[in-house]
C-alpha cells in the first residue's frame, strides 16, 4: 500500500510507540502523584515539554498539552479574550474547522469577527487596513492543511507589532510542526498549536504553546493539572509518544524535510507526465510546504478518484479530514481561489517519512492515468 494522506494522520514511529507501551505498562503512574514513580512520570512530560521549546526556541513559553489540535486551538480562541467585553477578531479564510468554528462561536457569543480574503494568499493590504480599526486577537494558520500553502509569519507578526500591539497572536501550526522551521522566541506569535499524531507520535495528543505573560480562562473545569489551565489527568502515553517523535526530528529533520520536498516534485512531475492537464492547487509544487499537493482535474470527482485510487491501494485524501464527509467542493479551496469544478475535482497528497521516491512515480503514474479515464467516462 502507499499512503499518502500524512495529513490526515500518520503511521506511528516505531520509537514512538515502545515510548507509549512503556508508559502503559511501566511508567504508569499519575504525575499528579507524590510518590517516586509519579515524580518519573511528571519528569517524563517535562522533559517533552522542554524538547518542544527547544526545537521551536520558545524559551519564554510554557506548553500546555492536550488531546490534540482541536482542543488546543478551541482553547486559544475561546480563552484568550477577556470576560465581558465586546472583542474584535481577525481569522483568515482558509481555516481549519477547530478555529472556524471557534470563530463562530465568538460572533455567537457578541464578538465582531472578520474573515480575512485568502483567494491566492492572505492579502496583507486588507490585514493593515483591520489592523488599523482595532484588534483582540488574529488567528491564520501556519501551513494550511489542504493546499500547504504557507503564510508569512515574520510579516504578520511584525504588522500586528506595530499597528495593534496589545493584540494576541494565535498560529494553528498543526501542520506546520517540525516540517516548517520557526522560532518562536523571535517572532510576536503569542499562541502556537501543535499535534502529535502529525509527526508520527501517537493519536490523542498535542500542545498549545503559550507565551509568558499572555491570560487564559480554561475551558475545561477540573483539577489543578496544568495549573488549571487544563485540568484533567495528563496523557502520559501520548506525551510519551510525542516526546519520542520529537526526538527523531530533532536528529532527523534537516535532511527529511529536504528529502519530503524532493518526493513532493517527483510526484508532481510523474502526475503531469501522465496527464498534463492537472492543476495543481495554492503554491506551485516548489513552493509551500514540503509534505502537500493539492491536484485538481476538471471532469473528475474527488471522491471517485479517491476510490479508483483505492482500488490501487494508493491511499489519498480529498481535503481535511475533519470535514471529509461533507458534500460539495471545498469551501477551503474555494477561499483560495480555486475554481468549483476543479475543486470538486481536487485529491490532496501528503507525504510522510515512511514514504519513498519510488512510490512517488508509482502513484503519480496511476493518479494522471486514472483521472484521465475518469474524464473520458464521464464525458461519455
Amino acid at each position: 500500500m502507499i499512503y499518502l494522506d500524512n495529513a490526515a494522520t500518520t503511521r506511528s514511529l516505531p520509537e514512538a510507540v515502545e515510548a507509549a507501551a512503556y508508559a502503559m505498562t511501566e511508567g504508569y503512574a499519575n504525575p499528579s502523584a507524590l510518590y517516586n514513580s509519579a515524580l518519573l512520570a511528571e519528569k517524563e512530560a517535562e522533559g517533552t515539554a522542554a524538547l518542544i521549546r527547544t526545537l521551536l526556541g520558545a524559551r519564554d513559553y510554557r506548553v500546555l498539552f492536550t488531546s490534540g489540535g482541536t482542543e488546543a486551538n478551541n482553547l486559544a480562541l475561546r480563552g484568550v479574550l477577556p470576560e465581558g467585553r465586546h472583542c474584535r477578531v481577525l481569522v483568515s479564510g482558509m481555516e481549519h474547522p477547530s478555529v472556524a468554528r471557534s470563530a463562530d462561536a465568538l460572533e455567537e457569543a457578541g464578538h465582531e469577527v472578520i474573515r480575512l480574503d485568502c483567494s491566492g494568499g492572505l492579502h496583507m493590504e486588507q490585514l493593515e487596513r483591520e489592523l488599523r480599526k482595532g484588534c483582540d486577537l488574529v488567528s491564520v494558520m501556519h501551513v494550511n492543511n489542504e493546499t500547504g500553502m504557507t503564510q508569512d509569519l515574520q510579516t504578520i507578526g511584525n504588522m500586528i507589532r506595530v499597528i495593534a500591539p496589545k493584540a494576541v497572536f494565535h498560529v494553528d501550526g498543526v501542520q506546520a510542526f517540525l516540517r516548517m522551521p520557526l522560532q518562536l522566541s523571535s517572532s510576536r506569535i503569542d499562541l502556537y498549536t501543535l499535534s502529535g499524531h502529525k509527526i508520527h507520535g501517537i493519536k490523542g495528543i498535542g500542545a498549545l504553546m503559550v507565551r509568558d505573560g499572555v491570560h487564559l480562562r480554561p475551558q475545561l473545569l477540573g483539577g489543578e493539572q496544568q495549573d488549571g489551565l487544563r485540568p484533567g489527568t495528563q496523557n502520559m502515553p501520548g506525551i510519551a509518544a510525542l516526546g519520542a517523535a520529537c526526538r527523531w526530528w530533532k536528529e532527523h529533520g534537516d535532511a527529511e524535510r529536504e528529502r519530503l520536498r524532493e518526493m513532493k516534485l517527483a510526484l508532481a512531475r510523474a502526475i503531469f507526465e501522465a496527464n498534463d492537464k492537472v492543476v495543481f492547487n495554492g503554491p506551485a509544487p516548489e513552493d509551500g510546504a514540503p509534505h502537500i499537493l493539492s491536484a485538481g482535474f476538471t471532469g473528475v470527482r474527488g471522491e471517485t478518484l479517491l476510490h479508483a485510487l483505492e482500488a490501487e491501494e494508493i491511499i489519498v485524501g480529498t481535503g481535511s479530514a475533519c470535514s471529509s464527509h461533507r458534500k460539495g467542493a471545498s469551501s477551503v479551496l474555494l477561499a483560495q481561489g480555486v475554481p468549483e469544478e476543479t475543486a470538486q475535482g481536487t485529491i490532496r497528497l501528503s507525504l510522510g517519512i515512511f514514504n519513498t521516491k519510488k512510490e512517488m512515480e508509482t502513484a503519480g503514474e496511476a493518479i494522471g492515468r486514472l483521472a484521465a479515464r475518469l474524464a473520458r467516462f464521464r464525458r461519455r
